[in-house]
């Protein structure tokens, strides 16, 4: 079975090298970096300098391919609606043209949720991105879907905030101890482990997953206890919160996995790691 991903970044790469390890699969890779070619050729069997506007690149790369993965996330250099929107509009119009593909798994973020008063959410309720870059993350989610049809599978998992190897917790929020944050610090954190990331990635193409799945951990922490844990676990100075100044948070809901667990999913971290 042939796959590819299209951008091989923290998730993408952590991907390409399970699917290659652990599966039988045939893994194409692209980036838009070229330094990064001699470090992707070691996860993957084809790798392509690809920039995800660019509709005739992508139509060759998923020719003769059975799924795809999309894992962008925007640079410096690029907008998000470069990165995201365009991309998203650029692959359904080469996704019509390779019927070969039968699965399109996008790794979404739950910050399209928006503002909803720290409330419980599920993929049933309607986002409100209260950002300009939440907006286009919940308008590419609508351009894939449009393109899901009888012969072509479309999953989106809205991701949580993503650690793991590299992106400790502790390297997060350590910038963070001993400052004063605006806001109470009480918002739902909603974290996921990179590998649950990429089991769930995993279990989706297996189970050829169709529409959306929230992919959060069990821990139901705030922001402020999450920060609190971690400098207590290290010795760093604490968060101080100041509920006079408006939070910087671009959501505020508690993410439901519920929909993930009830397909089968089992979660690897069901809990945070705090060391």
């Amino acid at each position: 079975m042939n796959v590819a991903i299209i951008g091989c970044g923290y998730v993408g790469s952590a991907i390409a090298q399970h699917w290659q390890q652990k599966t039988a699969l045939i893994v194409t890779a692209t980036t838009t970096t070229p330094e990064r070619i001699p470090a992707l050729q070691a996860l993957a069997q084809r790798v392509l300098i690809v920039q995800g506007n660019d509709t005739e690149a992508l139509k060759s790369i998923l020719k003769n391919q059975d799924a795809a993965l999309l894992s962008v996330a925007a640079k410096q250099s690029s907008s998000y609606e470069e990165t995201y929107l365009q991309t998203a509009y650029a692959l359904v119009s080469a996704l019509k043209q390779t019927p070969s593909v039968q699965q399109l798994i996008y790794t979404s973020s739950c910050s399209v949720y928006g503002e909803q008063h720290g409330a419980l959410v599920d993929e049933e309720t309607p986002i409100a991105p209260t950002t300009a870059n939440g907006r286009i993350l919940g308008e590419t989610e609508q351009v894939l879907l449009s393109a899901s049809s009888e012969n072509l599978r479309i999953c989106i998992l809205r991701l949580g905030g993503i650690y793991g190897p590299g992106r400790e917790l502790v390297k997060i929020y350590q910038r963070l101890a001993g400052t004063t944050r605006p806001g109470s610090g009480q918002e739902p954190a909603n974290w996921i482990h990179l590998d649950d990331i990429v089991a769930a990635i995993e279990f989706a193409r297996r189970h050829r997953f169709q529409g959306i799945y929230n992919l959060v951990d069990e821990d139901n922490l705030t922001n402020a206890e999450v920060a609190a844990r971690v400098c207590e676990l290290h010795n760093l100075p604490l968060v101080v919160w100041d509920s006079s100044l408006s939070s910087q948070r671009p959501y505020n809901a508690k993410v439901s996995n519920q929909k993930i667990k009830d397909a089968g999913y089992q979660f690897i971290h069901p809990y945070m790691l705090f060391d």
